[in-house]
């Protein structure tokens, strides 16, 4: 990914915990000589080393998954337009953003690992529903029934990119000039953008 080096974040721990709060990610690898992505969610392994997701078995994208396998997985986070009317100096406008790229090789998973990654999905998905449907309301034949549909992997981690682009570019007038620009819109995004702002700025001198 292409980041310029003040918006590179290199904080792994920091990515990591944007990641699992943008775990809806894009699954990026090769079947038959074309690029093919799935739209999936991921969760972490206990040491966060992996992240492990399942994709339908009706998708050829798994088919050619095998350890010496490198895929890419795509992570979004908030972005919004940036006006170039809030700046200070004339410049052309801009977008600002979060995302995440993270490289890996891929193998696929079966049997009680598959089990366990489906019932980790289950239980952080459900736990804010009002009548969640966790592990203990349904019976293990019945996951390992729907375990027959599904392809499980684990991609272990090589490499992480991100770009934070916050606007760090600018002068402190400018970037407090932004921050009051997004606050008084009522996207979520421009709100969030806005709040990371505050809460990472270094000023510039």
């Amino acid at each position: 990914m292409y980041t310029p080096k003040l918006f590179r974040n290199d904080n792994t721990e920091e990515i990591k915990e944007f990641i699992q709060q943008n775990s809806f990610g894009i699954l990026v690898s090769q079947h038959s000589g074309r690029i093919v992505a799935t739209h999936i969610p991921f969760e972490f392994s206990a040491n966060r080393s992996k992240l492990i997701a399942h994709v339908s078995r009706a998708n050829p994208q798994w088919q050619d998954f095998n350890e010496n396998t490198e895929v890419l997985i795509i992570f979004a986070g908030p972005h919004t337009y940036i006006s170039s009317s809030w700046y200070t100096i004339p410049a052309v406008p801009t977008w600002n953003y979060i995302a995440a790229h993270v490289y890996g090789n891929i193998r696929t998973i079966e049997g009680e690992e598959l089990y366990q990654s489906l019932v980790g999905l289950l239980n952080r998905y459900e736990k804010n529903a009002d009548n969640a449907v966790t592990e203990e309301k349904l019976t293990r034949e019945s996951i390992e029934k729907q375990m027959q549909g599904v392809v499980g992997f684990e991609v272990d981690i090589t490499k992480i990119e991100a770009s934070f682009k916050l606007s760090q570019n600018r002068d402190d007038q400018s970037h407090s000039n932004i921050i009051h620009n997004l606050e008084k819109q009522t996207d979520n995004n421009a709100q969030h953008i806005a709040q990371v702002m505050k809460e990472s700025r270094c000023p510039l001198h």
